[in-house]
């Protein structure tokens, strides 16, 4: 049974949520509970990762989203404990149009005036990373070395493991199912097994975010959508390592793993839902967009049994929803990555703990991120996979 009072209760034990309990915990702010509904932590979104971490984003907020939570895994066993698996192979963006290597070149230049390491680069250049990769229609593309991909896994679990070791109450198998509120302030938390009264409550239930605001009364315009990773057999005609690598002009990404190469591409015509199944029908698709690119594929052999999927928590602007709500006192989201909660989990920990703490995110400025900009002209993030 859980406790019948808390300081803060975070709803999803995923990487968000573990990594907003121990940003709490370190600062003193040990009195709080994270709800699971699996009976595993780190069972939602964060275990189906494609586990990319970048600094090449159209936005600046983003941006400096991975600049600070990049350096973060580069040092998490000494912070944290645990191991991040973080490898800067780097990104690779490959494009074959006018118009999106304009607008790539001015995403460089700002991701530069913030002190990205990203580079421009001839399609010669961006040859020589894959063999047999078709470069003949390229106009150029963009290499950041600083990128790469990491262990969500490890990182949720260190989070997790040193919030427990300060105090913090981890329940699995334990749903919200209700969020009371009284006059316009959270009032506490309803569970199964009992309702655990709290001043604040912090949303940070990935692809469910949309069902845990309605608790509370709330519109969270957060979506799930199907994304599939397929995997090779061991492919040693594309040796290791090698960039993740992203063509922009049909949305195909792949990189290795071990021996094996991930890949994958986003079905933007799939409605929302909660569907987790690998798609084989897609997969056509798929490969016929790989195989443009990337022709040495048709050699190697697909390892059904490593395929798997996962969602993406989708917001209109492919932007998350961090910080307070303006209609409700004690309601904090965290959630509606888009694809890029793994690689901003540090900084998130860090500001949903100002914004608790402090009364105010402020390392970095998360006005851009609250939910109050859906009622003006949205600022997209364009970099998206």
């Amino acid at each position: 049974m859980p406790p019948q009072t808390a300081d803060v209760v975070i709803i999803g034990a995923g990487i968000i949520g573990a990594s907003i309990a121990y940003h709490l915990a370190v600062r003193g702010c040990t009195n709080v509970v994270i709800l699971e509904k699996e009976e595993t932590e780190i069972s939602g979104s964060t275990a189906r990762s494609a586990a990319g971490v970048r600094h090449q984003f159209s936005t600046e907020v983003n941006i400096r989203l991975s600049l600070y939570s990049i350096e973060r895994l580069k040092h998490f066993t000494d912070e944290v404990g645990g191991h991040s698996g973080l490898q800067q192979i780097g990104y690779l963006f490959l494009i074959d149009n006018q118009t999106d290597w304009e607008t790539y070149r001015a995403n460089v230049a700002l991701q530069r005036s913030l002190g990205v390491r990203v580079e421009l680069l001839s399609p010669e250049e961006a040859g020589r990373f894959i063999p047999g990769m078709r470069t003949d229609d390229l106009i150029g593309a963009t290499f950041g070395p600083d990128d790469g991909f990491c262990d969500p896994h490890g990182i949720a679990i260190g989070y997790l493991n040193r919030a427990r070791e300060l105090g913090v109450a981890l329940e699995r198998a334990t749903p919200a199912i209700g969020i009371r509120v009284v006059g316009d302030h959270v009032a506490g938390v309803e569970t199964p097994t009992g309702v655990i009264n709290c001043p604040i409550v912090v949303n940070a239930a990935g692809p469910w975010a949309g069902e845990v605001g309605m608790l509370a009364g709330l519109e969270i315009p957060v979506r799930p959508y199907r994304r599939c990773i397929y995997v090779t057999e061991p492919f040693p005609a594309i040796p290791g390592p090698i960039p993740l690598t992203i063509d922009v002009g049909t949305g195909f990404y792949m990189r290795k793993e071990h021996e094996n190469v991930l890949f994958g591409k986003s079905n933007y015509a799939e409605p929302p839902g909660y569907n987790l199944a690998v798609d084989w029908e897609w997969l056509d698709t798929v490969l016929e967009a790989g195989l443009r690119r990337f022709p040495i594929l048709e050699r190697a052999g697909l390892a059904e049994k490593l395929c798997w999927a996962g969602a993406y928590e989708i917001t209109p602007d492919h932007m998350p929803i961090l910080g307070k709500h303006p209609e409700l006192e004690g309601y904090v989201d965290a959630s509606g990555f888009s694809g890029h909660g793994i690689m901003h989990a540090p900084a998130t920990g860090l500001l949903i703990a100002e914004e608790i703490l402090d009364g105010r995110a402020h390392t970095i400025d998360i006005d851009p991120l609250r939910i109050n900009r859906f009622r003006g002209v949205l600022r997209r993030e364009l970099n998206v996979i």
